[in-house]
Protein backbone atom coordinates (compact mmCIF):
# COMPACT_ATOMS: atom_id res chain seq x y z
CA UNK A 1 0.00 0.00 0.00
CA UNK A 2 0.87 3.50 -0.69
CA UNK A 3 2.02 5.59 2.18
CA UNK A 4 0.47 9.22 3.46
CA UNK A 5 3.43 10.56 2.39
CA UNK A 6 3.21 9.44 -1.47
CA UNK A 7 -0.23 9.87 -1.59
CA UNK A 8 0.02 13.30 -0.73
CA UNK A 9 3.24 13.78 -3.37
CA UNK A 10 1.02 12.25 -6.50
CA UNK A 11 -1.97 14.73 -5.05
CA UNK A 12 -0.28 17.94 -5.46
CA UNK A 13 1.57 16.77 -8.65
CA UNK A 14 -2.19 16.07 -10.49
CA UNK A 15 -2.54 19.34 -9.26
CA UNK A 16 -0.14 21.19 -10.61
CA UNK A 17 -0.38 19.57 -13.79
CA UNK A 18 -3.97 21.09 -13.89
CA UNK A 19 -2.35 24.45 -13.24
CA UNK A 20 -0.16 24.27 -15.65
CA UNK A 21 -2.40 23.27 -18.39
CA UNK A 22 -5.08 25.79 -17.34
CA UNK A 23 -2.59 28.40 -17.36
CA UNK A 24 -1.22 27.57 -21.14
CA UNK A 25 -4.75 27.26 -22.08
CA UNK A 26 -5.45 31.03 -20.41
CA UNK A 27 -2.35 32.15 -22.32
CA UNK A 28 -3.95 30.51 -25.77
CA UNK A 29 -7.11 32.19 -25.19
CA UNK A 30 -5.92 35.86 -24.69
CA UNK A 31 -3.26 35.67 -27.51
CA UNK A 32 -6.46 34.56 -30.18
CA UNK A 33 -8.60 37.39 -28.59
CA UNK A 34 -6.10 39.61 -29.29
CA UNK A 35 -5.14 38.43 -32.84
CA UNK A 36 -8.80 39.02 -33.10
CA UNK A 37 -9.45 42.02 -32.20
CA UNK A 38 -6.03 44.06 -33.43
CA UNK A 39 -6.82 46.04 -37.11
CA UNK A 40 -4.60 47.97 -38.82
CA UNK A 41 -4.88 51.88 -38.32
CA UNK A 42 -6.62 53.76 -41.04
CA UNK A 43 -4.70 55.94 -43.15
CA UNK A 44 -4.41 59.86 -42.87
CA UNK A 45 -6.67 61.95 -45.01
CA UNK A 46 -5.55 65.43 -45.63
CA UNK A 47 -8.54 67.82 -45.72
CA UNK A 48 -7.90 71.18 -47.09
CA UNK A 49 -9.22 74.19 -44.87
CA UNK A 50 -11.68 76.84 -47.03
CA UNK A 51 -10.57 79.45 -48.86
CA UNK A 52 -11.75 82.67 -47.18
CA UNK A 53 -13.08 85.93 -49.24
CA UNK A 54 -13.14 89.45 -49.06
CA UNK A 55 -16.24 90.98 -46.94
CA UNK A 56 -16.68 93.24 -49.74
CA UNK A 57 -16.82 90.67 -52.65
CA UNK A 58 -20.94 89.42 -52.87
CA UNK A 59 -21.10 85.36 -52.54
CA UNK A 60 -20.45 84.05 -56.09
CA UNK A 61 -19.96 87.06 -58.15
CA UNK A 62 -16.24 86.59 -59.55
CA UNK A 63 -14.10 89.15 -60.83
CA UNK A 64 -13.91 89.44 -64.56
CA UNK A 65 -10.52 91.50 -65.16
CA UNK A 66 -7.84 92.94 -62.73
CA UNK A 67 -5.93 96.48 -63.06
CA UNK A 68 -2.92 97.94 -60.97
CA UNK A 69 -4.84 101.38 -60.79
CA UNK A 70 -8.13 102.52 -60.44
CA UNK A 71 -10.92 103.44 -62.85
CA UNK A 72 -11.15 107.14 -63.58
CA UNK A 73 -14.19 108.97 -62.09
CA UNK A 74 -17.55 108.68 -63.64
CA UNK A 75 -18.67 111.21 -66.47
CA UNK A 76 -21.59 113.12 -66.35
CA UNK A 77 -23.96 112.89 -69.11
CA UNK A 78 -28.00 113.05 -69.39
CA UNK A 79 -29.92 110.10 -69.97
CA UNK A 80 -30.88 109.53 -73.46
CA UNK A 81 -35.28 108.43 -73.80
CA UNK A 82 -36.31 105.24 -73.26
CA UNK A 83 -36.69 104.24 -76.86
CA UNK A 84 -39.86 102.04 -76.08
CA UNK A 85 -41.72 100.53 -73.85
CA UNK A 86 -40.02 97.36 -72.04
CA UNK A 87 -36.20 98.47 -72.32
CA UNK A 88 -34.27 98.47 -69.05
CA UNK A 89 -31.80 101.55 -67.83
CA UNK A 90 -28.02 99.93 -67.39
CA UNK A 91 -25.67 102.44 -66.40
CA UNK A 92 -22.42 103.14 -67.86
CA UNK A 93 -18.76 102.11 -66.54
CA UNK A 94 -15.23 102.40 -66.76
CA UNK A 95 -14.26 98.35 -68.26
CA UNK A 96 -10.72 97.73 -68.61
CA UNK A 97 -8.54 95.91 -71.90
CA UNK A 98 -5.31 95.77 -73.69
CA UNK A 99 -4.80 100.01 -73.82
CA UNK A 100 -6.23 100.47 -70.72
CA UNK A 101 -9.48 101.78 -69.59
CA UNK A 102 -12.39 102.77 -71.69
CA UNK A 103 -15.76 104.10 -71.33
CA UNK A 104 -18.95 101.10 -72.33
CA UNK A 105 -21.46 103.83 -72.40
CA UNK A 106 -24.62 103.64 -70.60
CA UNK A 107 -27.56 101.98 -72.89
CA UNK A 108 -31.54 100.92 -72.49
CA UNK A 109 -31.69 97.31 -73.20
CA UNK A 110 -34.62 94.85 -73.36
CA UNK A 111 -34.16 92.50 -70.61
CA UNK A 112 -33.53 88.45 -71.05
CA UNK A 113 -36.97 87.67 -69.26
CA UNK A 114 -39.88 88.76 -67.49
CA UNK A 115 -39.22 89.82 -63.99
CA UNK A 116 -35.52 89.98 -63.94
CA UNK A 117 -33.63 93.82 -63.11
CA UNK A 118 -30.01 94.79 -63.82
CA UNK A 119 -27.34 94.73 -60.97
CA UNK A 120 -24.44 96.89 -62.02
CA UNK A 121 -21.14 95.60 -62.19
CA UNK A 122 -18.17 97.34 -60.08
CA UNK A 123 -14.96 97.96 -59.35
CA UNK A 124 -13.16 96.71 -56.25
CA UNK A 125 -9.98 97.06 -54.33
CA UNK A 126 -8.51 93.86 -52.94
CA UNK A 127 -5.12 92.56 -52.39
CA UNK A 128 -3.59 95.14 -53.88
CA UNK A 129 -5.24 95.62 -57.05
CA UNK A 130 -8.87 96.62 -58.64
CA UNK A 131 -11.01 94.07 -59.71
CA UNK A 132 -14.29 94.13 -61.75
CA UNK A 133 -17.07 92.19 -60.95
CA UNK A 134 -19.30 91.91 -64.05
CA UNK A 135 -22.90 92.75 -63.88
CA UNK A 136 -26.08 90.05 -64.27
CA UNK A 137 -29.71 89.90 -64.29
CA UNK A 138 -31.88 88.25 -61.36
CA UNK A 139 -34.92 89.06 -59.06
CA UNK A 140 -33.87 91.25 -56.99
CA UNK A 141 -30.69 93.90 -57.02
CA UNK A 142 -27.55 92.96 -55.84
CA UNK A 143 -24.33 95.11 -54.51
CA UNK A 144 -22.76 97.21 -56.50
CA UNK A 145 -19.90 98.49 -54.61
CA UNK A 146 -22.03 101.55 -53.47
CA UNK A 147 -21.22 103.77 -56.62
CA UNK A 148 -23.60 106.11 -57.27
CA UNK A 149 -23.98 105.48 -61.26
CA UNK A 150 -27.46 107.78 -60.79
CA UNK A 151 -30.83 107.46 -62.58
CA UNK A 152 -32.09 105.08 -60.02
CA UNK A 153 -28.77 103.48 -58.90
CA UNK A 154 -27.73 105.46 -56.03
CA UNK A 155 -25.30 103.13 -54.26
CA UNK A 156 -28.13 100.68 -52.73
CA UNK A 157 -31.04 99.03 -54.49
CA UNK A 158 -32.67 100.70 -57.66
CA UNK A 159 -35.43 102.99 -57.56
CA UNK A 160 -36.32 104.10 -61.31
CA UNK A 161 -38.57 101.22 -62.16
CA UNK A 162 -41.11 98.34 -61.27
CA UNK A 163 -42.61 95.18 -62.56
CA UNK A 164 -45.89 95.54 -62.13
CA UNK A 165 -47.06 91.59 -63.04
CA UNK A 166 -46.00 91.45 -66.70
CA UNK A 167 -45.17 94.79 -67.25
CA UNK A 168 -42.78 97.12 -66.58
CA UNK A 169 -42.73 100.70 -64.68
CA UNK A 170 -40.81 103.36 -65.02
CA UNK A 171 -40.58 106.23 -62.51
CA UNK A 172 -40.35 109.56 -64.24
CA UNK A 173 -38.51 111.41 -61.02
CA UNK A 174 -35.49 109.50 -62.22
CA UNK A 175 -35.76 107.85 -65.11
CA UNK A 176 -36.10 110.11 -69.01
CA UNK A 177 -39.64 108.61 -70.43
CA UNK A 178 -42.07 110.15 -72.72
CA UNK A 179 -45.77 109.46 -71.02
CA UNK A 180 -47.01 109.87 -74.16
CA UNK A 181 -44.96 106.94 -75.86
CA UNK A 182 -44.84 104.95 -72.46
CA UNK A 183 -48.00 104.48 -70.11
CA UNK A 184 -46.72 102.41 -67.42
CA UNK A 185 -45.04 105.26 -65.31
CA UNK A 186 -45.32 106.45 -61.99
CA UNK A 187 -43.75 109.41 -60.42
CA UNK A 188 -41.90 109.10 -56.94
CA UNK A 189 -39.68 111.44 -55.57
CA UNK A 190 -36.37 109.85 -54.39
CA UNK A 191 -34.52 111.05 -51.25
CA UNK A 192 -30.52 110.69 -51.91
CA UNK A 193 -28.75 110.01 -48.89
CA UNK A 194 -25.99 108.82 -50.10
CA UNK A 195 -22.63 111.04 -50.82
CA UNK A 196 -23.10 112.55 -54.50
CA UNK A 197 -19.67 111.94 -56.06
CA UNK A 198 -18.63 110.40 -59.19
CA UNK A 199 -15.93 107.68 -57.74
CA UNK A 200 -16.06 104.75 -59.43
CA UNK A 201 -15.08 102.22 -57.60
CA UNK A 202 -15.46 100.26 -53.78
CA UNK A 203 -12.53 99.85 -51.19
CA UNK A 204 -8.80 101.67 -51.16
CA UNK A 205 -7.59 104.71 -51.38
CA UNK A 206 -10.59 107.24 -52.25
CA UNK A 207 -13.00 104.58 -53.05
CA UNK A 208 -16.54 104.00 -51.86
CA UNK A 209 -16.92 102.57 -48.22
CA UNK A 210 -19.70 99.86 -48.95
CA UNK A 211 -20.02 96.33 -47.61
CA UNK A 212 -23.35 94.68 -48.84
CA UNK A 213 -26.51 94.38 -47.00
CA UNK A 214 -28.49 91.31 -45.40
CA UNK A 215 -30.33 91.94 -48.29
CA UNK A 216 -27.73 92.61 -51.14
CA UNK A 217 -26.35 89.26 -50.23
CA UNK A 218 -29.49 87.35 -50.35
CA UNK A 219 -29.72 88.95 -53.70
CA UNK A 220 -26.54 87.23 -54.52
CA UNK A 221 -27.52 83.89 -53.69
CA UNK A 222 -30.60 84.06 -56.27
CA UNK A 223 -30.12 82.69 -59.35
CA UNK A 224 -28.56 84.90 -62.32
CA UNK A 225 -28.85 85.47 -66.01
CA UNK A 226 -25.37 86.99 -67.66
CA UNK A 227 -25.54 89.84 -69.92
CA UNK A 228 -27.76 89.07 -73.27
CA UNK A 229 -26.35 89.08 -76.37
CA UNK A 230 -26.95 92.54 -76.93
CA UNK A 231 -25.27 93.69 -74.25
CA UNK A 232 -22.23 91.75 -74.80
CA UNK A 233 -21.50 93.19 -78.38
CA UNK A 234 -22.15 96.81 -76.97
CA UNK A 235 -19.43 96.24 -74.67
CA UNK A 236 -17.11 94.83 -77.55
CA UNK A 237 -18.17 97.80 -80.09
CA UNK A 238 -16.98 100.05 -76.90
CA UNK A 239 -13.59 98.28 -76.56
CA UNK A 240 -12.83 98.75 -80.41
CA UNK A 241 -14.06 102.41 -80.67
CA UNK A 242 -10.94 104.92 -80.06
CA UNK A 243 -12.33 107.30 -78.85
CA UNK A 244 -14.09 105.84 -75.96
CA UNK A 245 -10.37 104.86 -74.63
CA UNK A 246 -9.90 107.21 -71.31
CA UNK A 247 -6.17 107.95 -72.64
CA UNK A 248 -7.75 109.23 -75.84
CA UNK A 249 -10.95 110.86 -74.05
CA UNK A 250 -9.60 112.31 -70.94
CA UNK A 251 -12.67 111.02 -69.21
CA UNK A 252 -15.25 112.54 -70.85
CA UNK A 253 -16.44 110.16 -73.54
CA UNK A 254 -18.24 111.60 -76.58
CA UNK A 255 -20.33 108.76 -76.42
CA UNK A 256 -21.06 108.83 -72.72
CA UNK A 257 -24.74 106.80 -73.44
CA UNK A 258 -26.90 105.28 -75.95
CA UNK A 259 -30.76 105.14 -76.50
CA UNK A 260 -30.17 101.12 -77.90
CA UNK A 261 -27.21 98.81 -77.43
CA UNK A 262 -24.44 99.32 -80.26
CA UNK A 263 -25.86 102.14 -81.97
CA UNK A 264 -22.88 104.66 -81.44
CA UNK A 265 -24.04 107.36 -83.62
CA UNK A 266 -27.53 109.26 -84.40
CA UNK A 267 -30.33 109.95 -82.53
CA UNK A 268 -30.67 109.22 -79.07
CA UNK A 269 -26.12 109.34 -78.40
CA UNK A 270 -25.48 112.17 -76.01
CA UNK A 271 -21.90 112.69 -74.61
CA UNK A 272 -20.63 113.72 -71.44
CA UNK A 273 -21.25 117.24 -70.20
CA UNK A 274 -19.02 119.68 -72.28
CA UNK A 275 -18.66 117.20 -74.95
CA UNK A 276 -20.57 116.70 -78.52
CA UNK A 277 -21.60 113.37 -79.37
CA UNK A 278 -20.51 112.79 -82.71
CA UNK A 279 -22.73 112.91 -85.62
CA UNK A 280 -24.61 110.14 -87.46
CA UNK A 281 -22.56 108.30 -89.98
CA UNK A 282 -23.91 106.70 -93.33
CA UNK A 283 -25.94 103.40 -93.03
CA UNK A 284 -25.38 100.13 -94.53
CA UNK A 285 -25.48 100.06 -98.48
CA UNK A 286 -28.97 99.22 -99.64
CA UNK A 287 -30.50 101.82 -97.22
CA UNK A 288 -33.14 103.81 -98.27
CA UNK A 289 -31.14 107.35 -96.08
CA UNK A 290 -28.20 107.99 -96.99
CA UNK A 291 -25.00 110.42 -95.46
CA UNK A 292 -25.72 114.39 -97.09
CA UNK A 293 -22.69 113.84 -99.42
CA UNK A 294 -23.85 110.95 -100.89
CA UNK A 295 -27.80 112.59 -101.59
CA UNK A 296 -26.42 115.02 -103.37
CA UNK A 297 -24.68 112.61 -106.33
CA UNK A 298 -27.81 111.57 -107.90
CA UNK A 299 -29.36 115.33 -108.84
CA UNK A 300 -26.38 115.91 -110.81
CA UNK A 301 -26.56 112.94 -113.10
CA UNK A 302 -30.32 113.82 -113.34
CA UNK A 303 -30.09 117.28 -114.81
CA UNK A 304 -27.31 116.34 -117.03
CA UNK A 305 -28.92 113.83 -118.93
CA UNK A 306 -28.66 114.26 -123.24
CA UNK A 307 -32.84 115.19 -123.29
CA UNK A 308 -32.29 118.01 -120.64
CA UNK A 309 -28.80 119.57 -122.24
CA UNK A 310 -29.80 119.35 -125.83
CA UNK A 311 -29.62 122.95 -127.60
CA UNK A 312 -33.17 124.42 -129.24
CA UNK A 313 -32.89 125.25 -132.78
CA UNK A 314 -31.95 128.92 -133.84
CA UNK A 315 -34.99 131.52 -134.35
CA UNK A 316 -36.43 131.61 -138.21
CA UNK A 317 -35.69 127.21 -138.61
CA UNK A 318 -39.23 126.31 -138.04
CA UNK A 319 -40.31 125.77 -141.54
CA UNK A 320 -36.88 124.08 -142.04
CA UNK A 321 -38.26 122.03 -139.08
CA UNK A 322 -41.40 121.25 -140.52
CA UNK A 323 -39.72 119.80 -143.97
CA UNK A 324 -38.06 117.32 -141.70
CA UNK A 325 -41.13 116.34 -139.90
CA UNK A 326 -42.88 115.86 -143.23
CA UNK A 327 -39.68 114.02 -145.37
CA UNK A 328 -39.41 111.57 -141.69
CA UNK A 329 -43.27 110.90 -142.43
CA UNK A 330 -43.25 109.90 -146.13
CA UNK A 331 -40.61 107.40 -145.10
CA UNK A 332 -42.15 105.66 -142.24
CA UNK A 333 -45.02 105.44 -144.41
Amino acid sequence: MMSLSNRRYVLLSIQASKLAALSAATLLGACAVQTRVYTPPPPRVYVAAPAVTAEVAAPGVEVAVTASEPPPPLPEYTQPPCPEEGYLWTPGYWHYGSAGYYWVPGTWVQPPRVGVVWTPGYWGFSAGVYGFHPGYWGPHVGFYGGVNYGYGFGGVGFVGGRWDGGHYSYNTAVNNVSTTNIHNTYNQTVINNVTINKVSYNGGAGGVAAVPTAQEKAAAQEPHVAPTAAQTAHIQEAGRNPALSAKANGGHPAIAATARPGTFTGPGVVGARGVVAPPAKSPNAGQPHTAPGQAAKPKPQVVAAKPQVQKPHPKGDSDRDKKHEAEDAGKSR
